[in-house]
């Protein structure tokens, strides 16, 4: 489930605002973080299983916006140049992870406990961990596609530009980790 869009703000606004960025203004960037902290925060959370390295990696996110500002098209869409940012960031810091073997990636994740109680919640944590599991057990091209499209939901063309891919490459890794993912469902 995507996140809502703040109504007062339209992608027009994300474009004046990232016009006063590249001109110097840092007002204007606090603007874009208020606006994009959490969105940026859930597709990394997703994507590294880890809500304090999210913290970090979304903070890193608004340095590199800052840094690279200059390389923002105007004509673009802001929302696929800031998740490209933060994917690509997500991606440095899983392969970081995995040159190291002593550290686990399971020993990074963790798991938000639900705040409802009884039975029913045992049931929603049981599934909400299986789903978790399963979206982590899916290779970082299809874990990306599939966070991109259900959570946020992004359209195949503005995933290929988040990922650097085509909208069919898009498609055929969404409709992949579909399959997988309800495979591996089943059998748990």
């Amino acid at each position: 489930m995507a996140l809502p869009m703040d109504a007062t703000i339209t992608p027009g606004e994300d474009t004046e605002l990232m016009r006063r960025v590249q001109a110097g203004d840092e007002a204007a960037l606090g603007a874009l973080m208020q606006r994009w902290e959490r969105p940026v925060k859930a597709v990394i959370g997703r994507l590294v299983l880890n809500a304090r390295e999210a913290e970090d990696l979304a903070q890193e996110t608004f340095v590199r916006v800052w840094q690279q500002r200059a390389k923002f098209n105007p004509q673009a869409e802001f929302r696929p140049w800031i998740f490209a940012i933060a994917v690509n960031l997500a991606r440095n810091r899983l392969r970081w992870w995995r040159s190291r073997p002593e550290v686990s990636l399971d020993e990074w994740t963790e798991s938000p406990t639900p705040t409802v109680t009884g039975a029913t919640a045992a049931e929603s944590r049981e599934q909400a961990d299986a789903i978790r599991a399963a979206i982590a057990a899916l290779p970082p091209d299809m874990r990306e596609a599939i966070v991109l499209f259900e959570y946020e939901g992004m359209s195949h063309a503005e995933i290929a530009v988040v990922v650097g891919a085509t909208p069919k490459a898009v498609e055929n890794r969404i409709r992949h980790a579909r399959e997988r993912l309800r495979d591996d469902l089943e059998d748990a």
